[in-house]
């Protein structure tokens, strides 16, 4: 997944429209309206729950811990996603290797589950299997842009082949009572634009809602979201249409329920750039401005995660700390070097030992408040 934008688009703050406080998908209350998109190799269960207590890590007293419970509104993350998985593996496997798949915890709900596949009575079985296992919501990936789950007909590869697409719709629906969403992209390419009929399928099959990512597959992820698809979307289904692409501030947050009418925001890539983000959107809907973290902040949050990762006794732990490293050190002055000291750590506790240390020079640096601007990402703009 690319973590930058091309040329990104700065929205100023919209003067009467805030992201709404809640969303209705079924019988799931999601409040407030804004999601954590699916993400491979992202959204697992740590993350997912980092997301959920971003108020521990961000002017949290010295004796707050990772495992104190906060609300929804508090994170301001209403609705959390997993890593996408797929059918064909999960109805497969044993049952004690699906737990690994799909482990989440209780301060995770809401959540949903996302499936990807193509053979219909497949992602049937595994939905049984995600409602059995207890989760609130369950979504069919249409937008992973991967040639190797495109190679198999999953993810935006459906998207050539609506009759199958409504055929999956139609047994999904079927062999379960949770909630049914799904998460699709504009089209295959710009010759190939279905999401107003694929939206209008959905509806018609009993789907929930519909979350529109606003770039084709052979976008990928460059070029600018086209929000004014995700109006036409919004215009032509009563269902709840979730809008994502694009949203890096919550200025953004705010000019897309502007510009498209859209009932939630989905949020992908911003996230792990900028964990604050939902908090952050939250907070302008309550009050009309928002906190920007300090240094301080900044070295909770990496700390908090590794943290985490470290105490799940995860194997992978430091090679994770390794992926992250590079999102979490953007607007970090001196970041370059941190990433350095990171890499070239050889395990979990000499990786926090290094950002220990960072962070320590840090405050002996007179200076070490000032940011790099250039270098934020995303970067923030005035709060007032």
């Amino acid at each position: 997944m690319k973590k930058s934008w091309d040329n990104p688009i700065s929205h100023p703050m919209p003067q009467d429209t805030r992201v709404p406080p809640t969303i209705q998908i079924g019988n799931v209350t999601v409040a407030p309206a804004t999601v954590l998109a699916p993400m491979a190799g992202v959204t697992d269960t740590v993350f997912r729950r980092f997301i959920r207590n971003a108020s521990v890590f961000s002017s949290a007293p010295d004796h707050a811990s990772i495992e104190d419970q906060v609300t929804n509104q508090q994170s301001g993350c209403g609705l959390i996603m997993t890593e996408f998985t797929s059918a064909d593996g999960l109805s497969r496997m044993r049952e004690s290797k699906r737990k690994r798949y799909l482990t989440f915890y209780d301060d995770e709900h809401p959540i949903a589950a996302q499936l990807f596949g193509s053979n219909p009575a497949t992602l049937a079985e595994a939905a049984r299997i995600v409602e059995d296992t207890g989760f609130d919501l369950v979504d069919l990936n249409l937008g992973c842009p991967s040639k190797r789950v495109v190679s198999c007909n999953g993810g935006s590869g459906l998207l050539r082949d609506l009759p199958l697409i409504g055929e999956i719709f139609r047994t999904v629906r079927a062999a379960v009572t949770i909630p049914f969403t799904v998460k699709f992209r504009l089209g295959w390419n710009d010759n190939h634009i279905i999401c107003v009929p694929l939206a209008r399928l959905a509806e018609d099959c009993g789907l929930n809602a519909v979350s529109l990512h606003a770039r084709t597959r052979e976008q990928g992820y460059t070029g600018q979201a086209r929000w004014h698809h995700i109006a036409e979307v919004k215009d032509a289904v009563k269902i709840p249409v979730i809008g994502n692409g694009d949203v890096r501030t919550p200025e953004d947050a705010c000019a897309l329920v502007a510009k498209t009418g859209c009932d939630a925001v989905m949020i992908g890539r911003a996230a792990p750039a900028n964990p604050w983000i939902f908090r952050q959107i939250a907070q302008y809907t309550a009050t009309g401005r928002y906190d920007t973290p300090s240094e301080d902040d900044r070295h909770r949050m990496i700390r908090t995660y590794f943290e985490m990762l470290i105490a799940e006794a995860n194997p992978e732990a430091a090679g994770k700390m390794k992926q992250f490293a590079s999102w979490f050190t953007h607007g970090v002055r001196g970041g370059a070097a941190l990433r350095k000291a990171i890499y070239e750590s050889k395990s979990g506790a000499a990786i926090l030992e290094a950002v220990d240390g960072f962070f320590s020079r840090e405050v002996e640096d007179t200076d070490s408040s000032a940011v790099d601007a250039h270098n934020l990402v995303p970067s923030f703009a005035s709060t007032d």
